[in-house]
């Protein structure tokens, strides 16, 4: 999985950078086979005003689904990016979980061996599962 890691506003530190990648290992690795890449931004609203305005934005593009989009705004950025990486763990579990259980097979029975004995009289379909 890669991690596309942005700032808005303020300088990245390694020590955030670091946190942000260990977290979302942690939240979202498990669904490797689904996800390719993460894309993640942090502004700072406010700037040097201050207050709740530091924001985590985390993007995950899921092939042949709309992307999960999770925003966090905390005073402490190390807050708003873990409960950012919280919802982001269940907004996907739950994503992946619909859509793996949407996918229904296919029963299909072919048709009847056209080159059958013509003696025979009776006949058994042959049945075969797609995806």
């Amino acid at each position: 999985m890669r991690i596309n890691i942005q700032a808005r506003g303020f300088e990245l530190t390694e020590g955030l950078r670091q946190h942000t990648e260990r977290r979302l290992q942690f939240a979202i690795d498990w669904a490797g086979d689904d996800v390719k890449t993460v894309k993640v931004r942090f502004s700072d609203i406010n700037g040097p005003r201050g207050g709740n305005d530091k924001r985590c934005t985390i993007q995950i593009p899921i092939a042949g689904q709309n992307d999960v989009m999770i925003e966090d705004t905390e005073a402490d950025l190390y807050v708003a990016i873990d409960r950012a990486a919280d919802r982001a763990e269940q907004t996907l579990s739950r994503k992946l979980e619909r859509t793996r259980e949407h996918k229904h097979q296919r029963f299909n029975v072919t048709d009847i061996d056209a080159t059958r004995d013509e003696d025979s009289t009776t006949s058994t379909p042959t049945a075969s599962w797609s995806n």
